[in-house]
C-alpha cells in the first residue's frame, strides 16, 4: 500500500513536469548507503522459462521536484561523472562505430527521450534525421511490437547509457516482439548482421540456460555481445552464463578523496555464479575462479540504485514519468559495451581479452552479495570474484 500511495503521489507530481525536461528530482539517497526497502522497483515482472526479465531498477523515493530553473541537472550520475570514475576517452573516441541494444517489446517515445537527455547534458543530436539514432523491429523494418512501459523504461535506460559513455557512437535499438529468448535471440542476430555495429548490450536476464540451446544468437565474433549479470545476487543468469558474452557485474560507485577522485564497493545485488552447461573462458583458468564450467560476471560497472544514473523516459509506467534514477545490472552492461565501442578492438578480440588486460582495471576488493558456498563467487577480493568480475574500467585497455 505504501509503495502504491508514493507512485499516486509521485504521478500527481510529474504529470505536470512530464513537458519539462529540466525538471530536478529530490536528492538521492546518501551515497553509499544500500536502498531502503521499498526504495525500488523492479521495472519487469520475473521471467518465465524461456523468457528473460529487463534489469532495470527504479528509485521509488527520488519523487519531488525541487527545481526547474535554468541549468538545473537531474539526481543520479550523468555522463561526466561516469566518464570521470572511469577515465574514459569520451570526448574524442567512438566516431563511425555504433552500438545495438537489445530490448523487448515497444518504447514509442525512445528517440524523443534521447533527445531530452542528451540536450540536458550537453552532447551533440542523436537522431534518425542525422543518422545517428535507428530504430527497428526484430526483422529490421519497422513494424515494432506492442508498447510496454516496463521495457520502455529499460531502453531509455539503455540509450541514455550508449549516450554517456560514447556520445560519438551511433546507437541501434532493436526491439523483439516479446522478451522470449527466441524472440530476443532474433533481435540480436539481427543487430549483428547491421553494418557498422561493434558491440551489442543486453540488458536482461532468465535462468542458467545452454548454450546448446540459445548460444547461436549471442556467438558473433568480432563484436562484443555484454548481459547483466542479474540483481538478485548469488546465482547464474543466462546469457549472461553464456560462453560467448562479456559477463557484467555490478557496484556502488561513490566519490572519494583518493587519487582516482571514486571508490567502488560490490554491490549486494550483483549477479554471479557458475553455469552449469556453459564451457568456462578459456582466459579466466588462471584467475580461481572456483567454477567448473563459465564463472560470471567477467567485469562490472555502477549498478546500486542508491548511487544510480539519470534517465529520461516519457512513457508513463506505473506512475513514474519523466527523470529518475536508476540501477541494476541493466546500467552496467551497455556502459561495457560502450566501453568496448570506445576502444574500437572488437574485430580482432573476443571476451577472454579483459583477462589477458587486467592491470587496465580498476580491482574492486571489497563489498559482497550475500552468501554462497565458496567465498569468493560472493565477495569482492583482491583479483576476480563474482559481484565484479576483474573489475571496472581503468580507460579502455582492457576492452
Amino acid at each position: 500500500m505504501q509503495l502504491r500511495s508514493r507512485a499516486r503521489l509521485f504521478g500527481t507530481v510529474v504529470a505536470a513536469l512530464a513537458a519539462i525536461p529540466l525538471a530536478v528530482l529530490g536528492t538521492a539517497a546518501p551515497s553509499g548507503a544500500a536502498a531502503s526497502a521499498g526504495a525500488t522497483a523492479h521495472s519487469c515482472a520475473t521471467a518465465k522459462a524461456g523468457f528473460a526479465s529487463c534489469k532495470a531498477l527504479v528509485r521509488t523515493d527520488v519523487v519531488a521536484a525541487k527545481s526547474v530553473a535554468p541549468n538545473a541537472t537531474p539526481s543520479g550520475y550523468g555522463p561526466s561523472s561516469l566518464q570521470s570514475a572511469y577515465n574514459l576517452p569520451s570526448a574524442t573516441a567512438g566516431s563511425g562505430r555504433t552500438v545495438a541494444i537489445v530490448d523487448a517489446y515497444d518504447a514509442p517515445t525512445a528517440e524523443a527521450d534521447l533527445a531530452v537527455y542528451r540536450s540536458q547534458f550537453g552532447l551533440p543530436a542523436c537522431t534518425t534525421a542525422n543518422g545517428c539514432f535507428k530504430k527497428i523491429d526484430q526483422n529490421g523494418g519497422t513494424n515494432y511490437p506492442r508498447k510496454d512501459g516496463g521495457w520502455a523504461q529499460e531502453i531509455s535506460l539503455d540509450i541514455d547509457m550508449v549516450s554517456a559513455i560514447c556520445p560519438n557512437c551511433h546507437i541501434l535499438l532493436v526491439e523483439a516482439k516479446s522478451s522470449s529468448f527466441a524472440n530476443l535471440g532474433a533481435a540480436v542476430n539481427r543487430a549483428a548482421a547491421t553494418p557498422g555495429v561493434v558491440a551489442i548490450s543486453n540488458s536482461y536476464g532468465g535462468s542458467d540456460a545452454s548454450d546448446a540451446s540459445y548460444g547461436s544468437y549471442y556467438n558473433h565474433p568480432g563484436i562484443a555481445v555484454t548481459a547483466s549479470s542479474g540483481d538478485s545476487g548469488y546465482g547464474a543468469s543466462y546469457p549472461a552464463s553464456s560462453h560467448y558474452v562479456t559477463a557484467v557485474g555490478g557496484t556502488t560507485l561513490n566519490t572519494a578523496s583518493n587519487s582516482r577522485g571514486w571508490s567502488e564497493t560490490a554491490w549486494s545485488g550483483a549477479g554471479s555464479g557458475c553455469s552449469a552447461y556453459n564451457t568456462a573462458l578459456s582466459g579466466a583458468a588462471s584467475f580461481g575462479t572456483g567454477c567448473a564450467k563459465r564463472a560470471e560476471a567477467d567485469v562490472s560497472a555502477v549498478a546500486n540504485p542508491s548511487t544510480g544514473v539519470a534517465v529520461y523516459d516519457s512513457t508513463a509506467y506505473q506512475g513514474y514519468v519523466g527523470w529518475m534514477v536508476f540501477g541494476g545490472t541493466s546500467v552496467s552492461s551497455p556502459v561495457i559495451a560502450s566501453v568496448y565501442a570506445l576502444a574500437g578492438n572488437t574485430g580482432s578480440i573476443d571476451n577472454n581479452y579483459p583477462y589477458t588486460h587486467a592491470s587496465s582495471l580498476w580491482d574492486v576488493t571489497s563489498g559482497s552479495n550475500g552468501s554462497c558456498p565458496t567465498t569468493q563467487w560472493c565477495n569482492a577480493r583482491t583479483g576476480w570474484d563474482g559481484p565484479t568480475g576483474l573489475g571496472t574500467p581503468n580507460g579502455t585497455g582492457a576492452f
